[in-house]
């Protein structure tokens, strides 16, 4: 397959997905929404990743890129989204996305939900860079939760589209660079730079985790 990254940051870029899409056969591009690159055909891919972002991208190419979600949505096309993509295809399937009363930074427990369709262990630790939040849009499963968080994600379509709250493709040197760019003050669920790096075994234990949701996400689709 081919797979066509809608990248908003060089901050958030595809980090460990790349690696898993190579190693797997997938090919796949980028497009820098961020480098007023425009958002290509749909036809153009096999599937879509809609990747994080500060703040959305300059008003035309964000209109271009909401009509790409909605017919990427429409499609039998694989969609992923996270942070500020999941929000994307949240607000696509018709539920509100807003501030988060408590953001979360940092390394936080995420609960698998009772009906998650998930293949991933009922409670693991994963990385959140996230001040949105979204409610679980009508016909979805929900991922989990967090303390700070109830709806971390979901899958739609039987797993044909997914959205995430948590950065599984993280590593340690893209997050070092992302601490040195975003790390507001220390708040409840804000961690600070040397707690999100001093373990650098938690981004192998993300990197199985993804495999899982990135196997299950493709298989079938």
């Amino acid at each position: 397959m081919h797979i066509y990254f809608l990248q908003h940051s060089p901050l958030f870029g595809p980090a460990r997905m790349a690696d898993w899409l190579t190693g797997t056969g997938h090919s796949y591009n980028h497009c820098r929404l961020d480098e007023g690159e425009l958002p290509p055909p749909l036809a153009n891919c096999d599937a879509l990743v809609l990747l994080d972002a500060f703040s959305p991208p300059e008003a035309t190419l964000f209109k271009r890129e909401r009509k790409l979600v909605d017919r990427a949505l429409k499609s039998n096309k694989p969609v992923l989204g996270i942070g500020f993509g999941a929000g994307l295809i949240a607000e696509a399937l018709g539920a509100i996305v807003s501030p988060a009363v408590q953001p979360e930074i940092g390394w936080q427990p995420l609960t698998l939900a009772d009906d998650s369709p998930f293949d991933l262990p009922e409670m693991f630790e994963t990385l959140l860079w996230h001040r949105d939040i979204f409610g679980l849009p009508d016909g979805c499963l929900p991922l989990g939760s967090t303390p700070a968080g109830p709806v971390q994600g979901f899958a739609w379509d039987a797993g044909r589209v997914v959205a995430l709250q948590c950065h599984l493709e993280s590593t340690a040197q893209g997050t070092a660079a992302l601490c040195n760019h975003d790390l507001p003050t220390t708040a409840a669920y804000v961690q600070t730079r040397d707690e999100i790096l001093r373990d650098p075994r938690r981004f192998d234990r993300q990197a199985a985790l993804l495999d899982r949701v990135m196997t299950q996400w493709l298989d079938g689709h």
